[in-house]
């Protein structure tokens, strides 16, 4: 009896950390969002009221039962806006919000920074370089089995991003000042972040990239941690 008590024990033990598991991230992104999710008390409270904005507006979505659309915008959607793209998308699976499609765009096209692909990569995404020369296009997942971000440089008003009833979050202070409407945006919300180009060419460079990758990462967790799921 005390034998099969202990072995239903483990059995149910099991059974719930099955349950508990409900990402499907690679090893090396999830002990990155693990750690980054313990940091929340890093960010000011200040800061977290400007990110949940965020949240409200994904939960007024999910209440809605209506697709949650988010399209990070900045200047030349080179670096700060890819990150809250990828870093929102897998946040999103990481707290187990559904229906959630997230894009990124500028004022302008350049290139996905590879500065900014590096930090991205060493934080545990997967990413895969096209064969293009000038603005090329990388196939980015956080797990096998998802379909890829096509990560690319591009204006927010480009037809592979959404053209309404989506989010326009401002990653950068130059962005927020030359769009202060954003046609066919539900809500625009303001959330600039510090250009790490400001150290290129630097001995910080790496570093730079690194913090606001986390820093990214961090506050893109506390949004879809903040949301309030339909019970």
């Amino acid at each position: 009896m005390k034998y099969f008590l202990i072995l239903f024990s483990f059995v149910l033990l099991s059974l719930t950390a099955c349950d508990n598991n409900t990402t499907k991230l690679y090893s090396g992104i999830d002990a990155y969002m693990n750690n980054r999710s313990h940091e929340f008390d890093q960010i000011s409270d200040e800061r977290k009221a400007q990110l949940e904005e965020l949240s409200d507006f994904i939960s007024e979505k999910i209440k809605n039962n209506e697709d949650i659309n988010l399209t990070f915008i900045c200047t030349h959607n080179s670096r700060r806006s890819h990150m809250a793209q990828l870093w929102a998308w897998a946040a999103a699976e990481f707290y187990g919000i559904e229906k959630v499609s997230s894009y990124s765009g500028g004022t302008e096209a350049t290139a996905f920074n590879p500065r900014a692909v590096k930090a991205v990569k060493k934080a545990g995404f997967k990413i895969e370089k096209g064969d293009q020369v000038d603005n090329p296009r990388y196939a980015t997942r956080y797990h096998d089995d998802v379909k890829p971000v096509t990560s690319f440089s591009k204006k927010f008003t480009d037809e592979s991003n959404p053209q309404e009833n989506f989010a326009a979050v401002m990653v950068c202070s130059d962005a927020d000042e030359k769009c202060p409407i954003v046609s066919g945006a539900d809500s625009r919300i303001a959330i600039p972040y510090e250009d790490p180009k400001a150290f290129d060419g630097t001995d910080k460079e790496e570093f730079a990239y690194d913090e606001r990758c986390a820093q990214i990462a961090r506050e893109m967790l506390y949004v879809f941690s903040k949301v309030e799921k339909l019970k």
